[in-house]
């Protein structure tokens, strides 16, 4: 995380992404811009007439970075976005690509995590459930679809149990309610399918434990109840 928070210092502009309708106009007014509403077919019109290209590209930049540090910390196994990014930059900052080029790059990019973010209902899941879906998925064990299902199942089970038992108030500073969590999810993962074997399984249940650290550090808190960018 704190990889994230350096590329997000590095990389934002001084101002929001501020573009005017038709391109993606914030119906509240502020000028900011999510990734989702932005029209990339005009962007890069606009761009293209554009006197100040670096200017446009840099604010690009600054928005892609401000979103992909808030999916980051929802769901670390982001991470990957956040060393394309960080590759994209430095081979520009190296000179290896002119500014036409780096700006089709990032609306590329920006693309992709425009369909990274609508991940979570694609897979009938909340944001919070695809990332413990994704840490009980990636990188491994190789699954069936069915399989998938039943840790999508797992995933599920789990958060409910967790919160409607085991997070309570201060929690993390009380030894047998993290021994209580922990048991937890040994208990809900041992109910993963057959393809966890123990060594992935115990790892599994390590990370997932990591996580639930991280992201809920108290009752009816967590870090999926903050504001979005």
């Amino acid at each position: 995380m704190q990889q994230v928070e350096e590329l997000h210092d590095e990389s934002v502009a001084a101002e929001g992404y501020v573009i005017s309708a038709p391109i993606g106009e914030d119906p509240s007014g502020a000028g900011l811009v999510n990734l989702s509403a932005i029209d990339f077919d005009a962007l890069g019109e606009l761009f293209a007439r554009s006197p100040h290209k670096r200017t446009e590209a840099e604010r690009l930049k600054g928005r892609i970075a401000a979103q992909l540090a808030r999916m980051v910390a929802l769901n670390h196994s982001r991470l990957d976005y956040a060393e394309r990014f960080r590759r994209m930059i430095d081979e520009y900052n190296e000179g290896s690509k002119n500014v036409d080029e780096f700006f089709r790059e990032l609306t590329e990019f920006a693309r992709g995590l425009s369909e990274e973010e609508q991940r979570a209902v694609a897979e009938g899941l909340t944001e919070e459930e695809l990332a413990v879906f994704d840490i009980l998925t990636k990188p491994d064990p190789t699954l069936t679809k069915k399989e998938e299902a039943e840790v999508k199942r797992v995933a599920k089970e789990l958060l409910a149990r967790l919160k409607e038992e085991k997070l309570v108030i201060d929690w993390r500073l009380k030894q047998q309610a993290r021994a209580d969590v922990q048991e937890t999810i040994a208990e809900v993962l041992d109910r993963l399918p057959s393809a966890y074997e123990k060594k992935v399984y115990d790892r599994k249940c390590e990370l997932t434990y990591r996580h639930v650290f991280a992201a809920y550090p108290d009752t009816g808190r967590s870090i999926y109840q903050l504001p979005s960018a």
